[in-house]
């Protein structure tokens, strides 16, 4: 049976090209803002781009936040992508200002200190055993960042997988917390790579 995947539409992230790459996986794929399409999909994706707090104002308006949690609530699988992860994180520091996430994990998404920023290209990610993300994939492959701000802590659930990755300091480039997973990089602009890790989750829907 195929999954079926609905792209949260709320005013921020690569749509089209998510869209694209995750039907080239073999999912049925709908953009909407409609929050009971997405509360009714297989899988979830809450897309990302911008600004932490452009984001969290976009998903409020259309009452994306209760989605997600209704949805983690039931054990209903969500992937965050690029700044759709940060939103998941209690706040997200920028420019001195701090906003309020989604808060489905504690802690804070912040600037990466670094000499070059915004992070942007490919990089390796260290994924930790048992990973079902990333399962099939070697310690050399390479996926798609493009970021300036990220969690650099990790205060949520033990038992969770965590995915490391490096530009000048530790980055969480990963989160796989029960039916919550989420990806600083973009699957969607990682070629191979990241067609195999869609493809991953995009298998353990339903």
């Amino acid at each position: 049976m195929t999954a079926r995947v609905v792209i949260l539409d709320y005013g921020s992230g690569n749509l089209r090209s998510a869209q694209r790459a995750l039907e080239r996986v073999g999912a049925e794929v709908t953009v909407t803002s409609d929050t009971h399409a997405a509360l009714n999909a297989d899988g979830l994706v809450v897309p990302g781009v911008g600004a932490f707090q452009a984001c969290m104002t976009g998903l409020r308006k259309i009452g994306g936040e209760k989605v997600i949690a209704e949805r983690v609530a039931a054990d209903r699988p969500v992937l965050g992508v690029c700044v759709g992860m940060q939103i998941l994180f209690s706040r997200g520091v920028e420019f001195g200002h701090q906003s309020d996430g989604c808060g489905q994990w504690p802690g804070a998404v912040v600037r990466l200190d670094a000499p070059v920023i915004p992070h942007m290209g490919w990089n390796v990610v260290d994924a930790p055993e048992g990973s079902r993300l990333f399962a099939g994939l070697d310690a050399e492959t390479r996926f798609y960042f493009v970021h300036s701000y990220a969690a650099q802590q990790w205060e949520g659930r033990p038992d969770a997988k965590l995915t490391w990755a490096t530009h000048h300091v530790p980055f969480l480039a990963a989160v796989e917390d029960g039916p919550l997973s989420a990806t600083q990089f973009h699957p969607e602009k990682s070629g191979d790579a990241g067609a195999a890790l869609l493809t991953n989750w995009v298998r353990r829907l339903g």
